[in-house]
């Protein structure tokens, strides 16, 4: 008995007709009617009632086509594993990260990759958010680690690694510190140091500002916390950070929550891809990093 006898059975059972079936597999009708005939010799029993014009299934032929549907799909599991065990042992993986976020527990997760998998090649890129998320919307990407002001982008599955609130930080001595809680509107008098458009938090401040129409001055702009915190501490702008961001400038800024910035600043792994074995090994590696990290 082989599979391709059981596949032209269950065609032939399916299509109700030998000619739709050998069309289906691709195949001539005799060579599909030959095969047939050598299972039922094997099997000592009529599959088909072929009396009329409609390949009707006899008893037996019905006793058989469940079991014969199971070993077909198992044995596409079987090819189906060793697929997935091929494409980790030779194959490629490319991750996107947000420009100016270093975040340890993705490259602790992109190391157990490595070491499990040293076959397949790994590519770090980084970029703004919105391109990284076109990125895997198109497939140049697998992953990416991606600021942004909702849960999950359009069309795409996401882990979220952070959600927070904005604060505006500020250096000693600046007129802002004299309130513990500031809105938009008060903020915006201000000259602003800010991330780029299309990261995360960039896309979080303007969608708050538009949403009571408001026009901040952007003095300057860095794709780095870093360079964010050392120009606003340089008296050059108030500096908007998300809460966990402005923690590491606290020597230099004080941070004041916005009041009426109510959405939070997400940041995620997105990805669309999921039958691709390595995106589903980098992610259960990258949920028990970031789930390590929080602990």
């Amino acid at each position: 008995m082989e599979l391709r006898q059981l596949e032209y059975f269950v065609a032939v059972a399916e299509e109700r007709n030998f000619t739709r079936a050998a069309e289906r597999v691709h195949i001539s009708q005799s060579g599909v009617s030959a095969q047939i005939r050598q299972l039922e010799r094997e099997l000592g029993a009529e599959l088909f009632d072929r009396s009329a014009r409609i390949a009707t299934l006899t008893v037996a032929g019905k006793a058989a086509l469940e079991h014969a549907r199971a070993a077909l799909a198992a044995a596409g599991a079987v090819d189906q594993a060793v697929s997935e065990v091929a494409d980790l042992i030779r194959g490629r993986l490319t991750v996107g990260m947000v420009i100016g976020c270093t975040i340890t527990p993705l490259f602790d997760a992109l190391s157990a990759f490595h070491q499990a998998h040293p076959g397949v090649e790994i590519s770090l890129l980084e970029d703004t958010s919105d391109r990284l998320v076109e990125g895997v919307r198109s497939g140049t990407l697998d992953l990416a680690l991606v600021g942004t002001a909702t849960a999950a982008p359009d069309g795409l599955e996401a882990l979220t690694i952070i959600s927070e609130r904005l604060v505006v930080a500020v250096p000693a001595g600046h007129p802002l510190l004299a309130q513990d809680r500031i809105t938009l509107r008060e903020l915006v008098t201000h000259p602003i140091v800010c991330m780029p458009p299309g990261t995360g938090l960039r896309t979080v401040f303007d969608l708050a500002c538009a949403a009571q129409n408001l026009h901040p001055k952007i003095a300057l702009q860095a794709s780095a916390g870093d360079a964010i915190a050392d120009l606003s501490a340089r008296g050059l702008g108030v500096a908007i950070l998300s809460e966990s961001m402005a923690t590491s400038y606290t020597d230099r800024l004080t941070a004041r929550p916005i009041t009426d910035a109510e959405t939070p600043a997400v940041l995620a792994l997105v990805w669309k891809n999921t039958l691709s074995p390595a995106v589903r090994e980098m992610l259960d590696y990258s949920g028990r990093a970031f789930a390590g990290a929080d602990a």
